[in-house]
């Protein structure tokens, strides 16, 4: 809630004389309410729905704000959406007893939520905190932070590429499977990605989770980096399979958690610093300096 000063002065009206230098002027302050701009959700929005509903109401508040909200500045104002879709992960679903087949069936938006569209300022200032985010990966440690300026917010746990070499068909040749390591930047991001093999370059549609149960592939964003002016197509994506974070696993991509990556991808717009680094010394909770198990014998 907004608050304007608005002083009013109360002066004596008088038709007849002018008033003395005795008179006293009386001065009131009043406090004007401005309530802040705020949408309705019209329906229940599924998360199949979910992007083209935001991109519907953000196109239509670009034509009547004198400023521009994107998607992010919007959730991140809103951030019990951010709660609502990390509440969507299987795993925390199956913890409470319900089955998810496919994600993109899960109600996000209730009809009748409200959203409060940012103003001016607070557009800024998430902005500005957007702007002096760094995702820093360590990939000997098997952690993701999302740093903003010295603070971190948030340390997740993923997984990494493996110590090895292999022929992948959706490459054409033998590459690398170790995580790259560089500085640079949240290059592109897919909202809604489709899942091929990298080993065969086949298409698939469904995964088998870690309780042996079998479900659609999730709709959650892939963000893509660039690092050191290379795209090594070393994805940060969730994994369906969280018993392998924590280790040297993949093809190269960072896993992680489909709650974390919700998380993630909402203080990661395009263009997001990002530092992957392979630094085998790191200090402790108990501010010890400790040796990591050198993953990639460097």
């Amino acid at each position: 809630m907004l608050g304007i000063l608005v002083f009013i002065s109360c002066k004596k009206e008088n038709t007849v004389e002018p008033p003395t230098e005795s008179e006293v002027v009386e001065e009131t302050t009043l406090e004007v309410k401005v309530e802040p701009l705020i949408a309705i959700v019209p329906h229940d929005v599924s998360l199949g729905q979910y992007f083209t509903f935001l991109d519907s109401l953000l196109m239509k508040y670009d034509t009547l704000l004198p400023y521009q909200i994107d998607e992010h500045v919007l959730v991140r104002t809103n951030d019990w959406i951010i709660n609502r879709l990390i509440d969507t992960d299987y795993y925390l679903m199956e913890e409470k007893g319900e089955f998810a087949y496919d994600n993109r069936r899960l109600v996000i938006l209730h009809k009748g939520d409200t959203l409060v569209i940012p103003d001016s300022i607070a557009t800024q200032q998430i902005c500005d905190a957007i702007a002096n985010t760094t995702i820093d990966v360590n990939i000997p440690e098997f952690k993701l932070r999302i740093r903003v300026g010295e603070e971190v917010k948030y340390t997740i746990l993923v997984r990494v590429g493996r110590d090895e070499r292999k022929y992948l068909e959706l490459a054409g040749r033998e590459v690398d499977l170790r995580t790259a390591t560089g500085t640079g930047y949240i290059y592109r991001i897919n909202r809604d990605p489709i899942f091929i093999n990298p080993s065969n370059g086949r298409r698939f549609y469904t995964t088998q989770r870690d309780d042996g149960k079998r479900t659609r592939m999730p709709q959650i964003p892939w963000l893509e980096p660039e690092l050191d002016g290379y795209r090594y197509g070393h994805l940060i994506h969730p994994t369906s399979n969280p018993k392998t974070l924590g280790k040297a696993y993949s093809n190269g991509c960072v896993g992680l958690g489909e709650a974390d990556t919700w998380r993630l991808y909402y203080y990661a717009p395009e263009g997001t610093k990002v530092v992957f680094r392979y630094d085998l010394e790191v200090v402790d909770y108990k501010l010890d300096t400790i040796r990591l198990k050198n993953i990639y014998r460097r």
